[in-house]
């Protein structure tokens, strides 16, 4: 067994790592201990893979956040597991980071219903992904990041190059070097994580570089837009009994005064930002 790639699959002249078989066989003769020490041991590829492509996620970053600092919007678009990631962390910006709900948007091919259950040929409509941004008035204010393991997904690369034809910030996360979608981005993040554990799944290692490149772009961005202060998130939702127990947390800290007192301040602002001004300016 060899860590090198080989006989990778050609599409469209393209060497698909991504739909490269397996640097394992077998794998149904595997114990359970087997199968989640080797899956583990591919997933330890992750992160390294992702540490190389910093530079390019660095300058998306600074891209993406001088046009949100203007008024501008962060889309994502993806099918299938990537589109699903982006429409996850999209939704886990206003709680986190307390913006509004129109300024992270993911959208998936085939829609909302696309979610839950997959939607036949969705990803295959190469004009889609633009209409659909057109119902969020889509304009060159805004920031396109566009999700694919393969870098060939039609649906993602019609969305990228109409956002490229009106002057958009575009980007590009993909597993694959060299692919459609890393030629047609602006800022490609391509971090090469090899073949997966079961041949062509990418919801596995592909799918977790990307999950790791969204978490640094948008907590990179939301830092960059003043939604963290220390190490705290200070515009966070108070949607829960864990989120107040945390702010309240923040604020006695933040004022040195009781806990209760605290609690009483941020139920009173509504956040760990408001509540530590009002209390410092009593």
């Amino acid at each position: 067994m060899t860590g090198t790639f080989v006989n990778w699959p050609k599409i469209q002249g393209m060497s698909k790592i991504t739909e490269s078989d397996s640097l394992y066989n077998d794998l149904e003769k595997m114990s359970t201990s087997e199968l989640l020490v080797n899956m583990n041991k591919e997933d330890q590829k992750v992160a390294l893979a992702v540490e190389k492509v910093i530079p390019e996620i660095s300058e998306f970053v600074e891209s993406c956040a001088e046009k949100m600092k203007a008024g501008g919007r962060l889309f994502y678009i993806g099918a299938g597991t990537s589109g699903r990631l982006g429409v996850v962390d999209a939704s886990e910006c206003p709680p986190t980071f307390g913006v509004d709900f129109n300024t992270v948007i993911g959208i998936i091919a085939g829609g909302d219903t696309a979610i839950r259950k997959a939607v036949e040929f969705a990803e295959d409509d190469v004009n889609q992904a633009w209409k659909d941004l057109k119902e969020y008035k889509f304009t060159a204010q805004d920031t396109l990041v566009g999700i694919a393991a393969s870098g060939s997904t039609p649906y993602v690369i019609g969305g990228l190059k109409a956002a490229n034809e009106i002057g958009a910030v575009t980007g590009a996360i993909t597993c694959n070097p060299g692919s459609k979608m890393a030629e047609i981005a602006q800022h490609a993040m391509v971090p090469v994580v090899g073949p997966e554990f079961v041949t062509g799944s990418t919801r596995m290692k592909s799918g977790t570089a990307q999950k790791l490149v969204l978490n640094m772009i948008s907590t990179s961005v939301m830092i960059k837009l003043g939604h963290v202060k220390g190490n705290k998130m200070v515009d966070m939702q108070l949607s829960n009994d864990k989120l107040v127990d945390r702010g309240a947390r923040m604020v006695s800290n933040n004022l040195n005064i009781a806990y209760d007192a605290a609690k009483e301040l941020l139920l009173k602002h509504g956040s760990v930002r408001k509540a530590t001004e009002a209390g410092k300016a009593e």
